[in-house]
């Protein structure tokens, strides 16, 4: 984070510009004291008093300079080659553009106050620089989308020339060489790079020549650079001591957990090892700390929606289920729920494989089935301790289907989730768990079945008239006229078309009618019948009214409801 120094310093700019108030900057202050080290945006950042871009653009209204977001503009080659990688990462700045008639390169800076690197770009570049403020962490991106391949490259070459100096061609040396600093620098600016581009997983993987190293980015993968396959074994021996793994152990799965800490924020990544005929592959599973807990209407809910989540929420007791498969956003669903149940007047105890986020006030348990601690033993257990509300991270067998029932009827609420297509379908798999249906109606109050789609880029979407086809899928009469969009690819998004994702939800509230029809043993389908009746929209008629609004695409409708 940038430090100014002029006239005003950063905290007299914040306070004017109305980013933080006077108490805030005393407790930043504070802080400051102890952590002298600590700049004051840094400070500012963490403490979750203003987001980077909010203090940038402060800056930009009190200095007078310009804000631009690099990330998302085309530079060419030839400007970018004015500074190297290396130079621009240590001044928090890259060129974009140049005026050759007035010798002039524009530069975007993280700090455009710093006096030292203004005149450094100068001598390198043999321009005069007019500055322009961005935020470090698109200057970052910017950088990674410019440089990255070939810095990763130099890096992996480095390696190579050094390990074949060590060890000949013959000798792997992944295993001895780890504290080896270009593998380590690999590894590092891998996770950093995905981090930058809101990837979910980052998928490393031993093919017969290479090694392939895709980022999973809005659902889709996508291929982002290939090494030599001699790296392969070095790339996962640095990961697995990283994540606490046995490097030894080639012939079994493993699994690890890796903190990292990327532009000030920290990131809990899941490593999971799975030995293939050329090598061990990993996949590593990104998760922000704060993500898991964020405000309900971030979750993508329509009002009608919101209405129905409040209301299966407002039960005393029941069980709340969440289904849908895995990467789906169950997770998220079910903190942000814990989090607004979350009062100081209920004892919420959770049971999860593995805690995925901290919730201060929540007592949580993490599974270890070595030490005989499975989710059916942890439940009863906590049955003991006078819980409200019981989390269940998932239900996977009749003997856990069975204690949370049990709990639900005795007066508690429990929320959990489940793998199933649908909310009507959830009712048959607990059944076939072997849950009596006149129980299951009993103590359901609540399914949630949700999926993830993609949003078009909103600076990108071209608008069409939908076909006949489309306008049936929609269930739209064929001679009106629609209008929906379709993803065409820009900077902003990668050229993907997309830019984030939306929740798409079918929301099962289990009236008395819906309780009569579990109770005689009803269908699948008979349950759902009753539920639409009720008012519920599935996950086919939800994702088409997103399409409806300009939100996805009718490709995403059809990849969550394709089944319908």
């Amino acid at each position: 984070m940038a430090e100014f120094r002029r006239k005003k310093r950063l905290g007299e700019m914040l306070i004017d510009e109305g980013v933080i108030t006077d108490e805030q900057f005393e407790q930043v202050m504070e802080i400051r004291k102890a952590n002298p080290e600590k700049k004051i945006g840094e400070i500012v950042v963490e403490s979750g008093m203003a987001t980077e871009e909010q203090i940038t653009r402060a800056l930009s209204n009190q200095l007078h300079i310009e804000m631009v977001t690099p990330s998302l503009m085309d530079i060419p080659a030839e400007i970018t080659g004015l500074m190297t990688g290396a130079q621009c990462r240590k001044y928090e700045a890259i060129p974009f553009e140049v005026d050759e008639l007035m010798n002039v390169v524009k530069v975007a800076m993280a700090d455009p106050d710093n006096m030292n690197a203004v005149d450094d770009i100068h001598l390198i570049t043999g321009k005069e620089v007019e500055t322009y403020i961005a935020t470090a962490r698109d200057i970052s991106l910017a950088l990674d989308k410019v440089f990255g391949n070939a810095e990763a490259m130099n890096v992996a070459e480095q390696f190579t020339k050094e390990r074949e100096a060590m060890y000949g061609t013959e000798e792997e040396g992944g295993v001895d060489n780890l504290s080896n600093s270009p593998i380590v620098l690999l590894v590092n600016q891998m996770i950093e790079s995905a981090a930058r581009l809101g990837t979910s997983d980052i998928h490393v993987e031993a093919l017969e020549t290479k090694v392939r190293v895709r980022y999973r980015i809005d659902g889709a993968l996508y291929e982002q650079i290939t090494y030599d396959a001699a790296l392969q074994s070095a790339i996962i021996a640095r990961l697995k001591v990283m994540g606490g793994m046995d490097i030894a152990e080639k012939r079994k799965p493993q699994d690890g957990r890796i903190t990292s800490i990327v532009d000030g924020v920290e990131y809990d990544i899941r490593v999971s090892m799975l030995p293939t005929v050329y090598g061990e592959k990993c996949v590593m599973r990104l998760a922000q700390k704060q993500a898991l807990t964020r405000d309900k209407s971030m979750l993508g809910f329509s009002d009608s929606e919101m209405k129905v989540f409040d209301h299966i929420l407002s039960n005393p007791n029941g069980i709340v289920l969440v289904t849908g498969p895995t990467g789906s956003g169950k997770s998220t669903t079910l903190y942000t729920a814990l989090s607004e149940l979350n009062t100081e007047d209920v004892n919420i105890i959770t049971v999860e494989d593995p805690v995925e986020a901290n919730i201060n006030g929540i007592n949580q348990v993490h599974v270890n089935a070595k030490a005989g601690l499975t989710f059916a033993s942890a439940l009863r257990s906590i049955l003991r301790q006078d819980p409200d509300i019981i989390m269940i991270g998932e239900i996977r067998d009749g003997e856990t289907a069975g204690i949370a029932v049990q709990a639900a009827i005795t007066g508690h609420l429990v929320v959990s989730t489940l793998h199933t297509n649908s909310s009507a379908a959830t009712v048959s798999r607990l059944l076939d768990m072997g849950i009596e249906s006149y129980m299951l109606s009993d103590a359901l109050v609540g399914v949630i079945a949700q999926r993830l789609v993609r949003r078009l880029c909103t600076e990108c979407k071209r608008a069409r008239e939908a076909t006949e086809s489309e306008k049936q899928m929609l269930d739209v009469d064929p001679a009106e006229p629609l209008t929906i969009y379709e993803p065409v690819g820009c900077p902003k998004c990668n050229g993907s078309g997309y830019k984030g994702r939306i929740g798409v939800y079918e929301i099962m509230e289990v009236t008395q009618e819906l309780k009569h029809v579990i109770a005689i043993g009803g269908s699948a389908e008979e349950i759902k019948e009753q539920s639409i009746k009720n008012g519920m929209n599935t996950l086919h008629m939800a994702a088409g009214n997103l399409v409806k609004r300009g939100i996805t695409s009718v490709p995403e409708m059809i990849k969550v409801s394709f089944d319908s």
